[in-house]
């Protein structure tokens, strides 16, 4: 088999049959560990490690468990760089791997109440510190190991990358020569804050180092959950009810039961699985399955309906809502202001799109209670959680397998849908089930980024001083559709509040206004519902912004001025506005082409966007030519990640402000996959040009910051160029001609 640097696929026995030899909480086992590319997602086994997080072999090959998911956003390396850089490893010595054993007390992440949880960008944020400890402490007892050996106090020994060194004496070990001897300490040293290295001292963070996992994907040796194989599978595809509610009335499965290598079609509580032993005639075979749904209040939904209504829920001020985060007393004082301005907009639902189907694999025991599962998930607490609530069991009956993820944006973290259609087959069927969803379910029982419509006022004193904000965002909740679904395993919004994913970005922290109010005016959940990249920020961006632009024009002043004057005290944002208006020569006079500004705030990252944009009036059409994108995401650990994460994003969101939108009616969704749901293309992508601005701040998130900066960017523009003002997510070209009055 073969094998690549910087990734770890070590199997349990093989790790317990080697991992003898220095194991304090880091392993440090006296020989390297057989790597292949068999068990690629499989977790690495370190039981009874130094710091859980660290294996050292005989022959100075080091282990680091990477916890969060790779999604392809690179965190699996930025999080072993972290640990790496604090125990002074060797890089190239360096491989990464998932965790053994999915322990949240060991494993879970420190902004997600300790769930293994990826998701918001949170993953360098909340480990960045616990990992900079464990590294940290496997240096310490290193030095220890050595001390006592050597015996010199330890205060004269230093490290260079995976080599403890004795100036004094000229003597020199390298980490797997200390493998080979090493007996563990009592106890593990503990680790204060003077411990850890300085920014001036840091070997691979802030730096740029190639990504582990990138020779896998680059070779197609890579593993991701739909590439499978288990001995004696089947495979599955589900037909679910196409309404929240709905359950299998009645099934008519003769047809489909025809079909050649179709085994089984089999009720579920939301609708039908076929099982075949190939993936063609399961597919086959769904489109012959009649099925009768049951009512439900969600089989009469009209979106387009429902978001007028939302829009005159979000303006009637009659109606109550629930605050977030409010500061001061907004109402009070836009009662005394001088002069009100109020703004409207829209947004539609918009779908994950991830490019692997959704799938997974599953292999429930004889006695119904245990269960081997194979996937990508975002969330391996909630894969257990949920298992366990289905199976009635134990989470020491569940073996779980993380493989590597083709694209999340949020589906594959909350409700573990396809993991629970692969346990209810596998036990039903009696053997291992592998379920894939194929594009047109994934849309059509697609969980989506709620629809939202805005209405937002802003007060002025005498003085023309911005003294008030109220932004009211009518929206169904996330949250209140996990519960109804039972599924609400994730921490999130207690019932009777704001929905904080929703509602995410709408408290404009970014702009220290004295009195804001945000109130999340609470509608009904008809729609299934899920966390999608950028969240609440997205939506809550794009009536912002674009509010800001509408300011700024009643008060006859340029965009960037205006955005300058109300972020004054805060000196990070303002530094992005100053850098974006330089990288998109901002003053300069264009031809047939406008410049549009936003800023966006999301968990303490700041960034700011222009976008450059021409509009075919005859045809509505809207071309954005360049897009500049500056980010201050605290310390930046690698810099050009981050830079391609923010990238990345812009061209994702681009398909929202462009064309992308879900649209339900009578209960059904419209769309039914790339031909109708539009995602960005190549031909619609700009030159785009990001700057990272790495400062002395603990570092943030980055993964979805480029996101919510597109719209109110190219809203702007068009706003600019055209006079007219897009209130309306999609811009899709039909909008955009009845706009102009084309």
């Amino acid at each position: 088999m073969s094998k690549h640097a910087n990734m770890t696929t070590l199997d349990r026995r093989k790790f317990l049959t080697a991992a003898a030899g220095l194991t304090f909480t880091l392993t440090v086992a006296p020989e390297a560990l057989t790597l292949d590319d068999e068990a690629l997602a499989d977790a690495p086994s370190v039981p009874g490690s130094l710091t859980a997080w660290v294996t050292i072999a005989a022959d100075g090959i080091i282990t680091i468990v990477s916890p969060a998911a790779e999604l392809g956003q690179g965190t699996f390396t930025t999080l072993a760089l972290v640990l790496a850089d604090e125990l002074d490893a060797d890089w190239s010595k360096v491989k990464v791997g998932y965790p053994p054993v999915w322990d949240e007390k060991t494993y879970g992440n420190p902004q997600f109440s300790n769930f293994i949880h990826t998701v918001a960008s949170m993953a360098t944020r909340g480990y960045f510190t616990p990992m900079r400890i464990a590294g940290a402490q496997a240096r310490r007892a290193l030095l220890d190991i050595v001390a006592t050996k050597w015996d010199v106090p330890v205060g004269e020994l230093s490290t260079e990358p995976s080599v403890v060194v004795h100036a004094a004496s000229q003597r020199r070990l390298g980490y797997g020569e200390i493998a080979a001897f090493a007996k563990p300490p009592a106890a593990l040293p503990k680790i204060a804050d003077k411990d850890l290295k300085t920014p001036a001292q840091f070997r691979y963070i802030g730096k740029d180092i190639a990504r582990s996992e990138l020779p896998l994907k680059v070779t197609g040796a890579a593993k991701y959950g739909i590439d499978v194989q288990v001995a004696g599978m089947v495979y599955a595809t589900v037909l679910h009810s196409p309404y929240v509610g709905g359950a299998p009335d009645t099934v008519d499965d003769a047809a489909a039961r025809q079909v050649p290598n179709i085994t089984d079609v089999v009720r579920l509580p939301d609708g039908v699985g076929i099982i075949g032993t190939t993936v063609e005639a399961t597919l086959a075979a769904r489109s012959l399955v009649k099925v009768g749904w049951s009512n439900a209040p969600a089989a009469a939904y009209d979106s387009e309906r429902a978001l007028e209504e939302f829009a005159s829920f979000a303006r009637d001020k009659s109606r109550a809502g629930l605050p977030f985060r409010p500061q001061g007393d907004a109402k009070a004082a836009m009662a005394r202001a001088a002069k009100v301005l109020s703004g409207e907009y829209r947004t539609r639902y918009v779908c994950h799109t991830q490019m692997e189907p959704l799938s997974a694999t599953a292999m429930v025991g004889a006695d119904g209670k245990s269960v081997d599962i194979w996937a990508g998930a975002q969330s391996p607490t909630n894969v257990f959680l949920q298992v366990s609530n289905l199976l009635q069991t134990g989470r020491e009956s569940i073996n779980y397998h993380q493989h590597f993820v083709g694209g999340g944006f949020g589906r594959r973290g909350g409700e573990q849908d396809v993991v629970l259609d692969a346990v209810r087959l596998s036990k039903a069927v009696g053997k291992p089930v592998k379920v894939i969803f194929p594009r047109e379910e994934d849309l059509a029982y697609g969980k989506f980024r709620p629809m939202t419509a805005h209405y937002i006022e802003a007060g002025f004193d005498a003085g023309g001083r911005l003294v008030a904000w109220h932004h009211r965002v009518a929206a169904e909740s996330i949250y209140d559709y996990r519960r109804a679904a039972s599924m609400n395993t994730t921490p999130g919004t207690e019932a009777g509040k704001a929905d904080g994913v929703v509602m995410f970005g709408a408290g404009v922290a970014y702009y220290p206004i004295p009195n804001k109010l945000a109130e999340h005016v609470l509608q009904p959940a008809h729609a299934r519902l899920s966390t999608l990249r950028g969240v609440g920020v997205g939506p809550n961006a794009f009536a912002i912004e674009s509010f800001v632009d509408e300011l700024a024009k009643a008060w006859g002043k340029d965009p960037l001025a205006f955005r300058l004057e109300l972020a004054e005290g805060q000196p990070r944002m303002q530094a992005l506005l100053r850098t974006v208006a330089q990288m998109s020569d901002w003053t300069r006079k264009r031809d047939g082409t406008a410049l549009g500004l936003s800023l966006q705030e999301k968990a303490e990252t700041l960034s700011a966007g222009v976008a450059e944009v021409s509009v075919d009036r005859t045809s509505g059409k809207i071309k954005v030519h360049n897009f500049w994108a500056a980010i201050d995401a605290g310390l930046a650990v690698q810099p050009r990640n981050l830079a391609a994460q923010t990238e990345g994003g812009i061209v994702w969101g681009l398909g929202h402000v462009l064309r992308e939108k879900i649209v339900i009616k009578n209960g059904r969704v419209l769309q039914t996959n790339y031909t109708d749901y539009e995602v960005a293309r190549m031909a619609d992508v700009p030159n785009i040009e990001v700057k990272v601005v790495s400062t002395d701040n603990a570092p943030t998130g980055a993964g979805e910051d480029g996101v919510p900066l597109v719209a109110p960017a190219v809203g702007n523009a068009i706003a600019a160029l055209t006079g007219v003002r897009l209130r309306e997510l999609p811009f899709a070209p039909d909008t955009v001609r009845d706009a102009l009055g084309a």
